[in-house]
């Protein structure tokens, strides 16, 4: 048997979001629906992240077991003639037994790409999130730095995480302005530990009330000491979220996008 990585990359508007549904209209159930069509035997896979419907993913990566030998690009190109044209193997990788997609990531990384405009997005809708605000970075900037450590973020998190605890570690948030005037883009970048279900999209509700000037910078601090979800702002839209990857030691043999810091090279084909 041999353990195989691959990296995927999704466009989650068409999707009830990654885990396997009985209506079949979730990415993984494609990508398994591929994979074993290629490997003419069932294939099942295990995920580094789930992600919520409409979110997308530009390296999602999974691992699964099998005795068919391939060279990995064959594997790549191969399951990529079975998958739609919103659904792309980018890399596979044999790895050693001991491999984990989910428990040998030792963090994790979101976008969320924010369309500031007077007018809601056409062309890139589903793809950016909006706001119709002109926004302050710098006090966004200030909120931000407010999150960064190892907090109890019950005040973010969804009444249906499964987690078992509300704790995690919040280790960077980096937000950037691409435009000026009225029309720009802004990029959230997030990196943790792991996320509550909903977390980002939480956070971003948050964020984008001290840059609309509706909050100060010090309330997300009142957030975190409440542990209260009812507290906080309403969950943002899902429509600018993507899942950038986890990160992995250079141990496993990985490609550069998921054992360096930053993101994968598709990063820079964003809105």
């Amino acid at each position: 048997m041999v353990r195989l990585a691959l990296g995927i990359s999704y466009n989650g508007q068409a999707y009830e979001g990654w885990q396997s549904q009985r209506s079949g209209r979730t990415v993984q159930d494609k990508l398994e629906d591929a994979l074993s069509r290629f490997a003419a035997q069932k294939v099942s896979t295990l995920c580094a992240g789930r992600t919520d419907t409409g979110v997308h993913g530009l390296m999602q990566v999974v691992h699964f077991d099998t005795a068919i030998e391939r060279a990995a690009v064959s594997w790549v190109r191969g399951t990529n003639r079975y998958l739609p044209d919103d659904i792309a193997v980018q890399w596979a990788v044999p790895v050693p037994a001991q491999f984990h997609c989910r428990a040998s990531a030792v963090s994790r990384r979101y976008l969320y790409v924010l369309s500031q405009s007077p007018v809601r997005p056409s062309l890139d809708a589903g793809r950016v999130g909006w706001s119709m605000y002109e926004l302050d970075g710098d006090a966004m900037r200030l909120a931000a730095a407010r999150l960064i450590g190892r907090h109890d973020f019950s005040s973010f998190r969804a009444s249906a995480c499964q987690a078992l605890s509300p704790v995690k570690d919040l280790r960077r948030i980096e937000i950037t302005r691409h435009g000026a005037g009225p029309r720009c883009r802004w990029h959230f970048e997030f990196e943790a530990d792991s996320f509550l279900h909903h977390m980002i999209r939480n956070l971003m509700g948050s964020l984008l009330r001290v840059g609309r000037g509706d909050a100060d910078p010090a309330w997300v601090t009142e957030l975190l000491e409440a542990r209260n979800r009812e507290r906080a702002a309403p969950t943002f839209s899902a429509a600018g979220l993507y899942f950038v990857g986890p990160l992995y030691d250079t141990q496993w043999g990985l490609p550069a996008e998921a054992t360096a810091p930053g993101g994968p090279a598709a990063y820079h084909g964003l809105p």
